[in-house]
C-alpha cells in the first residue's frame, strides 16, 4: 500500500481487497500505538481472520507485548524474505480453518 497510510486506511485497503494478511513495516518507533490502532480497527471490521504481522525495529518486550494483544510475528531488519514467506504459508491457512 505505499507510504505514510493511517491505520484507518490500511484496514480500508485490507477491507477492499479482502487480503489474508496484513503486514506493517515500521521504523518510526510507533509500533506500539500503530500495530494495537490496526488490530482494533481490523477487529471493528470484522476482519479476526486476517493477519496482522509486519516488521522493523521493535524491541523484543513491545513483540511480546503485542503478541499478547494478538498481533503476529515480527520480522526484524535484515531477516531473509524466505522466513517471512514460509511463516506466511503455515500461519494463513490455521486462520482460513479457524473462521
Amino acid at each position: 500500500g505505499g507510504l505514510r497510510h493511517t491505520p484507518e486506511s490500511v484496514v480500508e485497503a485490507a477491507l477492499q481487497e479482502d487480503v489474508d494478511a496484513v503486514g506493517i513495516s515500521m521504523l518510526s518507533a510507533a509500533h506500539m500505538a500503530i500495530f494495537p490502532r490496526v488490530l482494533e480497527l481490523m477487529r471493528e471490521a470484522g476482519l479476526e481472520d486476517v493477519l496482522l504481522t509486519g516488521g522493523g525495529i521493535i524491541p523484543p518486550d513491545d513483540a511480546k507485548s503485542l503478541a499478547d494483544l494478538g498481533v503476529g510475528r515480527l520480522f526484524g531488519p535484515g531477516t531473509p524474505m524466505e522466513d517471512l514467506g514460509e511463516y506466511l504459508k503455515e500461519e494463513v491457512p490455521k486462520r482460513r480453518r479457524a473462521s
